[in-house]
């Protein structure tokens, strides 16, 4: 008989069903407690890159990307969930970068994975919720040339604008130009590519009014 078909005894079995569970709760602790500290307040060094970091405001670790943060408002009271990439300008370390190309309001919520690529400008109102995987834009890719790859062609950007109170269902993507009006929701997985009214459900590719 091989030791590995021997029987483990019993005590041992518990004693180790015990060891994993008291181990798992020390690294789920230290988990969280290391994204704690890790995680942008107001307090921390890094939020002094920022041309605004807001009272009360948090940029949760980890982040995927953070280009050019002083190029970027964070209003008061804002939460920025995990894996978000915040971006502004066209380079990093974008000499003479405008502090008002990407801000974001008081009291929002920026859902986990979510992405803001602002070039130029994008301006998101006071308590704007989102939810996960949301991407907003001010710039696309063009293609009227046929012989250079799309990846090349670059068109010029355009402010977006998200009106306050409003909300961004999972997956949503505002592309260049657009304004969201005030108290606004967005479907899932719809894609803003045109003005929405104040007051308004819109759902779909693209997004459209239905209530």
């Amino acid at each position: 008989m091989l030791s590995r078909d021997l029987p483990v005894p019993e005590g041992w079995l518990r004693l180790r069903q015990q060891a994993m569970g008291l181990g798992g709760e020390v690294v789920r602790w230290l988990d969280q407690k290391s994204r704690d500290l890790a995680s942008l307040g107001p307090a921390s060094r890094k939020a002094r890159d920022f041309a605004a970091f807001g009272d009360g405001s948090v940029l949760c670790w980890p982040w995927d990307s953070l280009v050019n943060p002083q190029g970027m408002q964070i209003g008061r009271g804002t939460l920025i969930a995990p894996h978000a990439a915040l971006s502004t300008g066209w380079e990093m370390d974008q000499p003479g970068l405008a502090d008002d190309v990407l801000v974001i309001g008081d009291r929002c919520l920026i859902g986990r994975g979510s992405s803001i690529v602002a070039h130029e400008s994008i301006v998101i109102g006071d308590d704007v919720w989102t939810g996960h995987h949301v991407h907003i834009t001010d710039m696309n890719h063009g293609h009227a040339d046929p012989d250079i790859p799309i990846s090349q062609q670059f068109v010029d950007p355009a402010p977006v604008r998200i009106g306050a109170g409003s909300w961004l269902g999972h997956g949503v993507v505002v592309l260049p130009g657009v304004t969201i009006g005030r108290h606004v929701v967005v479907g899932a997985n719809s894609v803003v590519n045109r003005d929405l009214p104040d007051h308004s459900v819109c759902v779909g590719a693209p997004a459209r009014p239905v209530d």
